[in-house]
């Protein structure tokens, strides 16, 4: 029996977890979400974006709780620079006794876009080469095959550094006067994050910088230091209401 766990915040891992689950025909479950039995599943693949060089704190913190036996696949997606994620990972399951086989990247639409924003046509490019790396990828988890990545240097400093300062980025976001209360950034939150008090949608101090409320808000309300970006990013291949679900 094979566990798939997936995190995303506008679907590029959903995408990804939700092909390789179609593939073995297996549900797909949302890690903040999942209060199961991990001692079910014979293998487990995991699909995380990766962050900072690193991973998610969800991640982060799913990783080494897994047990010793279950074989584990881990499939990395990024949108810039991947800067030895996929060694860290490996080295952080291998610290905490996890049975590590794989290791895998896939490239796909950065999302991270505070700041800039990436051509739509830049992203469809992206989406199409990543199809063909996640046929390849599904290949090597079907036949059991261990994918290991090569030791290089990593930016596990940097990555602590960021992780420690995730909290603090939405201090920076606001909400414009189009925001109609719908909650629904309360709603998707995984640290429950976002609240609303005096009829004001509020960010406290446990953000993880997953940017799905930035993202995912109806109206585009939700800005990042008064910049007033039109931009938003959500995978064309799957639905918007899909993510954060058990598929």
């Amino acid at each position: 029996m094979t566990g798939i766990f997936y995190f995303s915040s506008t679907g590029n891992s959903l995408y990804i977890a939700k092909r390789i689950g179609a593939h073995f025909s297996e549900k797909v479950f949302f890690i903040p979400n999942y209060h199961g039995d991990i001692n079910q599943f014979q293998d487990i693949v995991i699909v995380s974006p990766v962050y900072s060089f690193g991973l998610p704190k969800h991640v982060y913190d799913f990783v080494i709780s897994l047990p010793k036996t279950p074989a584990v696949y881990v499939v990395l997606n990024y949108g810039g620079m991947m800067g030895g994620a996929d060694y860290y990972t490996y080295q952080l399951a291998k610290t905490h006794g996890v049975n590590i086989r794989a290791v895998y990247a896939v490239k796909m639409p950065e999302n991270f876009t505070l700041t800039f924003s990436t051509p739509q046509l830049y992203n469809r490019i992206v989406l199409k080469s990543a199809d063909k790396r996640i046929d390849r990828i599904i290949d090597g988890i079907k036949s059991k095959q261990e994918y290991l990545p090569s030791k290089k240097k990593t930016n596990e400093a940097s990555y602590e550094k960021n992780k420690a300062n995730w909290h603090l980025i939405a201090r920076d976001f606001s909400v414009k006067d189009n925001c109609t209360k719908c909650k629904k950034c309360i709603r998707i939150c995984p640290v429950d994050n976002i609240t609303i008090t005096d009829d004001k949608i509020q960010f406290l101090d446990k953000c993880v910088a997953c940017l799905g409320c930035y993202h995912r808000c109806p109206q585009k309300a939700i800005i990042y230091k008064s910049r007033h970006k039109k931009d938003r990013y959500i995978n064309p291949n799957i639905r918007e209401s899909e993510i954060g679900k058990d598929i």
